[in-house]
């Protein structure tokens, strides 16, 4: 009897066993499935989230879209200036960008370019390959990056030299791209380039400090050329402006003459010069001058206000450029410009600048701060007794009526080392200080009727560096790897939540 009921005790015992077993099994599959379902829904969702970011890349690839400039300057914007000028071109013209694939920057001011005005055309070209005519037109290889801006009739070569410079005072790289393609689309659009003829023969050692100058105004579509008086005999017929700048002697009858005929015929002059403090007598020069009733002095102008000054540099002085001139109406700012050694400029009273049929426009002075100096024995830069304190005149317009059709214009200022490559200190040179580049080239833009070209240049620096290969393996792990593990985390974070609710 005790074992029969010792027997169905254990039967009954394990059949209790067997249900155990088969519900941990059942949980242990609930549980699996759980797992599964779980590991399924996050990789679904990493999925889900890859395919959108890879569709908004290719959507954004697709439709080009340019990038959004947040800087406090709007530096990688195209100027008011740059817009003005395409939203005039009346031309088709095409932008080939030839591997700039890698070099956003240029691919979005191409872009921007072409939203202005849709005559212009934007062609990326990755595979030179696939452009036999280009490859050997362009002598191109697979490794050659170049801009080709071409209109009609002409075309204009921009490779990545060109988009960027250094600066040796900063230490960085200076992004010229907007500067470059805003010249190239000009110079390719551009029916007629003004001609600007420098007078040469009186300064010759003064030449290689203006090389920069030169350059720039060569680079803003326009022609320059020198002049030799004597032996052109006269100003040529398509001189835009005449250019003059410090003289070391005087002009020679028949230079004079020939300038005098000029303004007759409604010239345009841009006089840049020092002041003569070696007292040469120029009498042939200042019967040009008279003509505009203006004279330059023999002294030189020194500043008081520490503000209005290079530091430890009396001599150095911060000029105002005046606002609402006819040269600076287009330009929204207040600037300044730095005139080095400085004279000033001697104008006649209203009532002999009306006789001489002259209107004014004072373009730049000084502070009032500022004195004048004629005895320059004197070593001292604090005021002496016979200097004369006040604000001077160091720019000067000059619109001389010539009769009812024809007006000749001069610009004038008493300076002229402030356009020179001229060092001032460790590799800074005049030309670079302040606004000087913008108003000696904004002048001439003027006087050459070129009011499209007047503007504050910008003056981007971008510090620069090449990457390792792994550097760049960090950068892509930040990039993709670091969010994918943030969602991840995320995901588990949620699902410890969910158990324990």
């Amino acid at each position: 009897m005790e074992k029969k009921e010792k027997k169905e005790k254990t039967s009954k015992d394990n059949k209790k066993l067997d249900v155990v077993k088969i519900k941990e099994k059942k949980t242990s599959n609930e549980m699996l499935k759980k797992v599964l379902s779980k590991t399924s829904y996050t990789i679904l969702m990493l999925a889900i989230i890859l395919a959108i970011y890879v569709a908004i890349n290719l959507l954004v690839e697709k439709l080009n879209l340019t990038d959004i400039d947040l800087t406090t300057d709007k530096v990688y914007s195209l100027s008011e200036t740059s817009k003005q000028i395409v939203k005039n071109i009346d031309q088709d013209v095409e932008i080939l960008l030839i591997n700039m694939d890698d070099i956003q920057s240029v691919i979005d001011f191409s872009n921007r370019y072409s939203k202005e005005n849709d005559k212009i055309k934007v062609t990326l070209i990755t595979d030179v390959t696939q452009h036999p005519e280009l490859v050997k037109k362009y002598s191109l290889t697979q490794n050659s990056y170049m801009i080709i801006i071409k209109s009609a009739n002409k075309e204009r070569q921009l490779t990545t030299d060109d988009l960027y410079t250094y600066d040796y005072t900063t230490y960085q790289q200076k992004d010229l791209t907007e500067e470059a393609m805003t010249n190239a689309l000009l110079d390719v659009t551009i029916t007629k380039k003004p001609k600007i003829y420098f007078l040469a023969g009186h300064n010759d050692g003064l030449s290689s400090y203006m090389y920069a100058f030169k350059t720039h105004l060569a680079d803003e579509a326009n022609e320059v050329e020198d002049l030799d008086l004597l032996v052109k005999g006269k100003v040529p017929e398509d001189c835009s402006t005449l250019a003059i700048t410090t003289l070391n002697d005087d002009l020679k009858e028949v230079e004079r003459d020939a300038i005098l005929d000029y303004i007759k015929k409604g010239g345009k002059i841009i006089l840049l010069t020092d002041a003569n403090v070696t007292k040469i007598a120029m009498p042939n020069f200042q019967k040009v001058l008279d003509e505009y009733g203006v004279s330059i002095s023999e002294g030189i102008l020194i500043e008081q206000d520490a503000n209005r000054m290079l530091s430890g540099l009396p001599e150095a002085i911060i000029v105002t450029v005046n606002q609402g001139t006819s040269v600076t109406k287009n330009i929204n700012m207040d600037t300044s410009a730095c005139f080095i050694n400085s004279g000033k400029i001697n104008i006649q009273d209203s009532e002999k600048l009306e006789k001489l049929g002259v209107t004014l426009e004072t373009l730049a002075t000084t502070s009032s701060k500022a004195f004048y100096r004629s005895d320059l024995n004197i070593k001292s830069t604090s005021k002496q007794k016979g200097d004369q304190e006040g604000e001077a005149t160091v720019g000067a317009l000059l619109t001389k009526k010539i009769d009812d059709n024809t007006t000749s214009k001069l610009i004038v200022y008493s300076n002229n080392m402030f356009v020179t490559s001229v060092p001032v200190a460790v590799n800074v040179s005049a030309y670079q200080l302040y606004n000087n580049e913008d108003l000696a080239l904004n002048s001439i833009s003027y006087l050459t009727g070129r009011d499209d070209t007047i503007m504050i240049r910008k003056d981007v620096e971008v510090s620069t560096y090449t990457v390792t290969e792994q550097q760049q393996a960090i950068v892509l792990t930040i990039i993709f790897a670091i969010p994918v593990l943030i969602i991840v985390a995320g995901l588990v974070i949620w699902q410890v939540r969910r158990r324990k609710k």
